[in-house]
């Protein structure tokens, strides 16, 4: 028997493995398995260049689990190690087996996975001792045993084996008993190694007999050695890919569509991407992306893999040129990452142009459930962008599809304001927006449907990208000033006037009169008041709210405009009744507030040239009484027009229009519009 220390830097190297190497405990059986394909894929390796002559038999890895005697064992009939060999690659753990041994036979060795070395050392994380069985493959060689307890003391003996291979016997400790259970060993295979090229058995197949269950003694394979990803794209149909996304997803809905990756030059790398339907909620559908080494399970966090918008693709993605670290869970900086992250995004846009090329009536199909995914990478990647523009596509609300080019070209010339900008028209609900759109379409406008989660950025990065254009929402202004063609009408009305109607406005808009009021002429036939909402405030909230923060705008209160139009009979009659009802109070305070306003600015331009401490302090006190005085008049003026709105059952009535064209008049207001509706359609009684 041989005794010694483990060759390490450090005694502390136990407890180091156990609390930080590793961030997941789980992860040993992964690395005892990989190692074991290892020893397997080395053992053909040298099969296929002559160098072993013997018969390989069966090569399937076995995980036995003992929970009596508190053991996990992993069995392989692989390479198997000598003495010498178990002194080199175990107890020197600085040393890693499959560097060497890739030196020697690097032509042949596509499917060497992994590093022995410490991934054999993570065993200790859940182990309080560990043995190694091994009989080498060379010719006369006896098989030994390794044990250790989790410190630098070991022990090297004689052994009995039958036949080459390793077994790798952990004696699970009391704080790991969670992988004493089978269901628990079934979770990690199925996680780490259900697309291992070695067959792996791990229980057997049981099956129902004369209502019983009988066990057939036939070995449970739990691994697919053979999986999609790794055969030729030409020998499959859409059924194998179809089927494969379900045994990867099984509660997902169909897929788009797929790419089937396999490149060698310059890095090797290949898999199969599939497109999900994606509608909102994005952040959920992150991190299905699967990244394998040599088919070895490394992570589904693969943003270091992938550009951000890519990481709403699943599938798998399987590269032995993405370097990881010793846990294989967290990825490195390199170079290959990028080059690889930047094929993958060429591969998506060309595959997406083809489909695009080759049958557009089903890219436009499927359109509504790629276009979040495509304009996600619009906006956060410049390469992207460049490919994506081509096939990008604008739907409008008559439900037809356009490039960004066919769409430019539809509206250039209806759409081209008085300043040479191209105006994009556009709602964000169609329902709740209709009157807009039916107003815009009797113009001759065309309306886009930009409802997606992602728009509000997207209509912001076109504009940075799109010469001399801008997008405009339908219900942002009144239908004249959406895409302004001639100078403004000048209003008919004062600005003394225009006071006096902004506070009737707002005096019947009560409660659910929080907007400004504006004035516009806008025609006899248009309606009589509408609703619009800024489009700059109303793009920053939106914004704001993608972003999860509140910042000035997020914080900020709906404001709507109210857009009274004075052409209108119905808003004249207002302005006739307002002067029939009110005419001799304002004008009794008009007189009144008159000769106090001459007194003010004769005293204003006495004292004009004077310093503010050179004014006399008896001037300054009557300047005081008289503005107050003039402002106690004006607001006496101001609730008297008010007090007028509110009561005005018309005016009230054109406001509530306006709100409920825009699903804004709800509850106890609805039902007040809904009697006043009768009282003003109810027919006058006949006089006797």
């Amino acid at each position: 028997m041989q005794k010694g220390k483990i060759d390490v830097t450090s005694e502390n190297i136990f407890p180091i493995i156990k609390k930080f190497l590793y961030s997941d405990h789980e992860i040993f059986l992964r690395e005892l398995i990989s190692n074991a394909v290892d020893a397997t894929q080395k053992l053909k390796a040298l099969a296929s260049v002559g160098d072993f002559k013997g018969e390989l038999g069966d090569v399937t890895i076995r995980v036995k689990l003992d929970k009596k005697a508190k053991t996990i064992t992993v069995s392989d009939s692989g390479i198997g190690m000598t003495a010498e060999e178990i002194d080199k690659y175990i107890n020197q753990i600085a040393f890693s087996g499959a560097e060497e041994f890739l030196e020697k036979y690097k032509d042949k060795t596509d499917a060497i996975i992994g590093h022995f070395g410490l991934g054999f050392y993570s065993s200790f994380m859940v182990s309080s001792k560990v043995e190694i069985v091994t009989r080498s493959y060379r010719e006369d060689a006896k098989p030994v045993k390794w044990t250790c307890e989790g410190n630098p003391e070991f022990t090297i003996e004689d052994s009995t084996r039958e036949g080459r291979g390793t077994d790798i016997i952990l004696h699970i400790n009391d704080e790991s008993k969670e992988f004493l259970e089978e269901s628990r060993i079934n979770e990690m295979l199925k996680k780490y190694c259900r697309f291992l090229p070695i067959p792996i058995a791990f229980g057997t197949i049981k099956e129902w007999k004369d209502g019983k269950e009988v066990d057939t003694g036939k070995d449970k394979i739990v691994n697919e050695t053979n999986p999609l990803w790794t055969r030729k794209p030409a020998d499959l149909k859409d059924e194998d890919y179809q089927a494969f996304y379900k045994d990867l997803y099984p509660a997902s809905e169909d897929p788009l569509f797929n790419i089937h990756l396999n490149v060698d030059y310059p890095f090797n790398l290949t898999g199969i991407l599939y497109f999900p339907k994606i509608k909102s909620n994005f952040d959920i559908q992150k991190n299905k992306i699967q990244l394998f080494c040599n088919q070895v399970y490394v992570t589904d966090s693969v943003e270091g893999i992938v550009p951000e918008f890519l990481t709403l693709l699943h599938g798998v993605i399987d590269s032995p040129d993405i370097p990881l670290n010793v846990s294989r869970s967290y990825l490195q900086s390199d170079s290959n990452v990028k080059k690889i992250s930047s094929h993958i995004t060429k591969k998506v846009a060309d595959r997406l142009q083809e489909i695009f090329k080759n049958d557009r009536d089903q890219f436009e199909k499927k359109w509504d459930d790629l276009k979040l995914f495509i304009n996600y990478g619009m906006i956060t990647d410049e390469k992207f962008y460049e490919r994506a523009e081509k096939f990008a596509m604008f739907k409008n609300t008559e439900g037809k599809y356009f490039t960004y080019d066919e769409y430019e070209k539809l509206i250039k010339e209806n759409q081209t304001d008085k300043n040479k900008s191209l105006i994009y028209l556009y709602a964000s609900d169609v329902e709740e927006q209709y009157t807009y759109i039916d107003g815009a379409k009797n113009r001759g406008y065309d309306v886009l449907i930009m409802d997606g989660q992602l728009d509000p950025h997207l209509i912001n990065h076109l504009e940075s990208k799109f010469k001399d254009s801008r997008f405009v929402r339908v219900d942002s202004d009144v239908i004249d000033k959406l895409i302004m063609k001639d100078d403004k009408k000048e209003l008919t009305l004062s600005y003394e006037e225009q006071g006096e109607l902004r506070n009737v406005f707002e005096g019947a808009g009560g409660e659910s009169g929080k907007f400004w009021v504006q004035f516009e002429e806008m025609g006899a036939e248009a309606a009589p008041v509408v609703i619009t909402r800024s489009e700059f405030i109303r793009r920053m909230k939106d914004m704001s709210a993608m972003s999860g923060l509140s910042g000035y705008y997020g914080s900020m209160p709906d404001i709507v405009n109210l857009v009274v139009n004075v052409s209108h009979p119905l808003v004249k009659s207002v302005i006739e009744q307002k002067d029939q009802d009110l005419a001799a109070k304002i004008a009794e305070l008009k007189a009144q507030a008159e000769p106090l306003q001459k007194d003010l600015d004769g005293m204003k331009k006495a004292n004009e040239k004077k310093k503010e401490e050179e004014i006399p302090q008896a001037d300054k006190d009557k300047m005081d009484e008289l503005e107050k005085s003039i402002q106690e008049l004006n607001s006496q003026k101001e609730s008297a027009l008010k007090d007028f709105g509110k009561d005005h059952a018309l005016t009230k009535q054109l406001i509530d229009l306006a709100l409920l064209a825009n699903n804004m008049l709800k509850g106890e207001e609805l039902s007040k519009f809904v009697k006043r509706s009768v009282e003003l359609i109810k027919p006058k009684s006949k006089k006797k």
